[in-house]
């Protein structure tokens, strides 16, 4: 049996292997256990440990090099440093709540695979490689493995951390073994999920007939399926919106910063026409009641008084009132059927600009419009309005319009 001292590198105790490092004491080397990964204890195998311990003198021969040829003092541990990196990424403010939320779980799974007191410095792209073939075999909460596109962004997270490190000299000059992986995963690329214009109109009106209840307390959903139809903006954009950015008067929707939440991009802040539809629907809705509301969200939950998280339930009551299944529509193709339907529309009996409809969205410049977000449908609005109306779809939607008329006059009070 190995003997316990400094000059001995491995030792047991109980029944598991243990090193002495202290002869890396200068790089934080000490008396730890040798923990195979995924497991909690030490190993009770000799040859394992015979392993395990020439990765560890490898790594503080590693640390030794970067403090005395780069000077890097501080050689952070992974866990150590991803709470860091988060922090100063909050205190940053340019990044939402969901985000950081979204990034620490990334991460969090990245100290699962390569440990938690694992350095920078030590991770090198075989050991990233190895990190992405063992995220691709991990169950999705939908089924099956995760996605290519959800592989991708645990290694930018990853990536990204290790930018800050490189920029704290916390790691060696450009020490980013993600950005040197050379076959990352990519997304699947397929057209995005829209409604035509007559089924657009068609999960309107059978958001009109929505009654609430206890159980699903929002009963607001016309007013906020008809408010994303007819603005495309984002999720959080619309549940965002307050009361003051709707303008009647000047006949605009501003979506702006709020402390409810912030824009994803500099050019999300912007101005979208009010148009005549969606000025109906939200008179009715912010002056329908006792008193005006004058300030504050637009859609607020009635059990908090905050900003709406979800409304995926009263959605899926919706949209199979309308003949879809649960969970076939989401609020994400409420922008991509705008920018469909905009796209059709006409601008002073020109048809509408791509560019004009990028800024409504929220971008930059016309690039996503034509290549993600613009869709061909088999219905033309050539008209100088954007709407979703029933009435001018009679003929397509036929039976689905009949049922839904019946099943409305059923629930009304």
């Amino acid at each position: 049996m190995a003997r316990n001292g400094t000059k001995s590198r491995l030792f047991v105790r109980g029944s598991r292997w243990w090193a002495d490092l202290r002869a890396f004491s200068d790089v934080g080397g000490k008396r730890e256990p040798l923990v195979a990964r995924g497991e909690n204890l030490a190993t009770t195998d000799r040859e394992v440990a015979e392993v395990l311990l020439g990765d560890r003198i490898c790594e503080l021969h590693e640390r030794r090099r970067n403090k005395t040829l780069l000077g890097i003092e501080d050689d952070a541990t992974l866990a150590e440093y991803a709470s860091q990196h988060l922090v100063l990424k909050a205190k940053s403010g340019n990044f939402t709540e969901k985000w950081l939320q979204e990034s620490e779980h990334r991460l969090r799974r990245a100290t699962e695979f390569f440990g938690a007191d694992r350095s920078l410095s030590s991770i090198g792209v075989k050991d990233v490689q190895g990190f992405s073939n063992w995220l691709q075999e991990l169950p999705s909460p939908r089924g099956g493995t995760l996605s290519p596109g959800t592989v991708r962004h645990h290694l930018n997270s990853l990536s990204n951390l290790f930018r800050r490190a490189q920029s704290e000299n916390s790691v060696p000059p450009g020490h980013n073994p993600v950005a040197s992986l050379i076959d990352k995963p990519v997304a699947q690329e397929g057209e995005a999920d829209w409604l035509e214009v007559h089924e657009a109109a068609l999960l309107l009106e059978a958001a009109r007939y929505h009654v609430s209840s206890k159980r699903d307390p929002l009963s607001f959903m016309h007013p906020l399926i008809a408010t994303y139809l007819l603005t495309g903006g984002r999720t959080q954009e619309v549940l965002g919106l307050e009361v003051g950015d709707v303008s009647f008067d000047r006949k605009i929707v501003t979506f702006r910063p709020h402390a409810h939440r912030r824009l994803k991009t500099r050019s999300a802040r912007r101005n979208v026409p009010l148009w005549p539809q969606l000025s109906n629907i939200l008179q009715e809705y912010v002056f329908g009641g006792e008193s005006p509301a004058g300030e504050g969200l637009l859609f607020t939950s009635s059990r908090t008084g905050a900003m709406v998280r979800d409304f995926r339930k009263p959605l899926d009551g919706i949209a199979e009132r309308a003949g879809w299944k649960a969970g076939e529509i989401r609020s994400k193709m409420f922008r991509h059927t705008y920018c469909a339907a905009r796209l059709q529309t006409l601008d002073h009996g020109a048809p509408v600009s791509p560019f004009t409809v990028a800024k409504e969205l929220g971008h930059g410049g016309d690039s996503l419009v034509k290549r993600i977000y613009g869709h061909l449908g088999e219905i033309r609005q050539r008209s100088e309005v954007m709407e979703y109306r029933v009435e001018h779809h009679r003929e397509l939607l036929g039976d689905r319009l009949t049922v839904l008329s019946r099943s409305g006059d059923a629930s009304t009070p």
